[in-house]
């Protein structure tokens, strides 16, 4: 079983690594930053998707009719050029399927812990989701998955062995309770800023730094 770390450490990872630096003009290294932490906080989110039946079938049907990854296998020729609307236009429908209205959030905590600005990280994001929706799709095809508890221990094992900070990063932005405090949440667990009292305004000047 592949984690998804393998995917960023090996030779894929550093083609992907290569051709979004040079799609978005970012620094390679500041973009490897970008999706060492998209990346498992995308799976952790088709995770916490999947644990609800209706969610768990509709990835499982993107999954067999659309991404089964055969995006992997031309990497190069995806960023040849640039990366094609098509693609942006499927990585947004995913990311706003999977992500919901926290995607802009989600955009601005990786834009402060990565120093990438949250037009690229945007960017960033739309190419990422269609390459983790592949790796996901090859996953479940060699692991023979078929129903939602696989799906969901799948993705649990590609999400294995994630550094502290992720794990804090994909708990606080997804799995947020909805108790109202998740920018709260994010300033303190993410960021590294102390928890600001005094409600949403306090909140957002820890997340924002204002």
């Amino acid at each position: 079983m592949s984690g998804l770390l393998d995917l960023l450490g090996g030779p894929l990872g550093k083609q992907l690594v290569d051709g979004v630096s040079e799609q978005t003009g970012q620094p390679s290294d500041k973009t490897a930053d970008v999706l060492s932490m998209a990346m498992p906080l995308l799976l952790g989110a088709m995770k916490k998707n999947a644990s609800d039946p209706q969610g768990a079938s509709g990835l499982m049907n993107a999954l067999d009719s659309k991404h089964s990854g055969g995006i992997l296998d031309n990497l190069g020729g995806l960023f040849q050029g640039g990366v094609n609307d098509s693609v942006l236009q499927d990585g947004a429908g995913i990311l706003g399927h999977v992500l919901g209205n926290k995607q802009p959030m989600i955009e601005n905590a990786l834009s402060q812990k990565s120093g990438v600005d949250a037009g690229s990280v945007a960017q960033i994001l739309k190419i990422a989701a269609p390459i983790v929706m592949g790796y996901l799709g090859r996953q479940k095809a060699q692991s023979n998955v078929s129903d939602a508890n696989g799906l969901t221990s799948l993705l649990g094992s590609m999400l294995g062995g994630q550094p502290k900070q992720n794990q804090s990063l994909i708990t606080s932005l997804i799995d947020a309770d909805g108790d109202g405090s998740v920018l709260d949440d994010v300033a303190g667990m993410v960021l590294g800023a102390k928890k600001k009292k005094g409600g949403l305004g306090g909140m957002l000047g820890g997340l924002f730094g204002k």
